[in-house]
């Protein structure tokens, strides 16, 4: 005999702040509602868990109904579960946060939205629902993160300079870095592979290129390796 609840069972959701970096600027990837509730307003990807799919699949699959994106870094954030946060029903949403390399990702609206576009963060207009509240955390989550784990390099080109990369942690942090003591601490993390390549096409002096090395990391965080920026 199956078994059956007695107690009404909430809704489940899942919504998905996705952060890129572009000429300076931390964005954030929105959808535009294309059905009630908040028709045409913006708000952060995201839908209805499937009962056959499990939470991160199901972010997934929003991201790519809903703005035609795949991302490589996802991590689930919080869950939020005002009563009334949504008209509809009594829905409960986790919420997560992924990085990309903006550049390698435009999005396209499908599903049930009617646009998708990158904002900045500082720009980002009133969101739907409680997503205002969603990205205001995964906001202080990202900008706490960046100093205990190499995570920023997943908004970064393969290859990239050492400029590149501190101007990424400041536009982060939203604060200015010390040039010679920010270089100083990342190359001593030994994290680095330094490449036989400079920029190309570039108006300035040719910057020497770099990438970051991930097994290394592994390696040393076996042994107790400690990163903190």
């Amino acid at each position: 005999m199956p078994f059956t609840y007695e107690y009404p069972r909430p809704c489940l959701t899942v919504d998905v702040v996705v952060f890129g970096i572009d000429e300076g600027d931390l964005k954030v990837l929105l959808i535009q509602r294309g059905q009630a509730p908040f028709e045409g307003r913006w708000a952060l990807p995201g839908g209805f868990v499937r009962l056959d799919e499990s939470l991160d699949q199901g972010a997934e699959r929003e991201l790519r109904e809903e703005a035609g994106v795949k991302v490589a870094y996802l991590e689930q954030l919080y869950t939020f579960g005002t009563v009334d946060r949504d008209p509809r029903d009594r829905v409960v949403t986790v919420a997560y946060f992924a990085l990309v390399n903006l550049s390698e990702h435009r999005p396209q609206a499908a599903s049930d939205a009617r646009n998708a576009a990158w904002f900045a963060v500082a720009d980002a207009p009133t969101l739907a629902f409680d997503h205002d509240k969603i990205l205001e955390a995964a906001l202080a989550r990202l900008q706490a993160k960046v100093r205990y784990q190499p995570v920023g390099f997943e908004l970064l080109p393969e290859k990239f300079t050492l400029t590149q990369l501190q101007k990424l942690y400041e536009t982060i942090l939203e604060r200015p870095l010390d040039k010679r003591n920010f270089r100083k601490k990342i190359l001593k993390m030994d994290l680095l592979k330094e490449l036989d390549e400079i920029e190309k096409d570039v108006a300035h002096r040719a910057a020497r290129l770099y990438r970051f090395d991930p097994k290394r990391y592994e390696r040393l965080t076996r042994k107790g390796f400690n990163f903190e920026l």
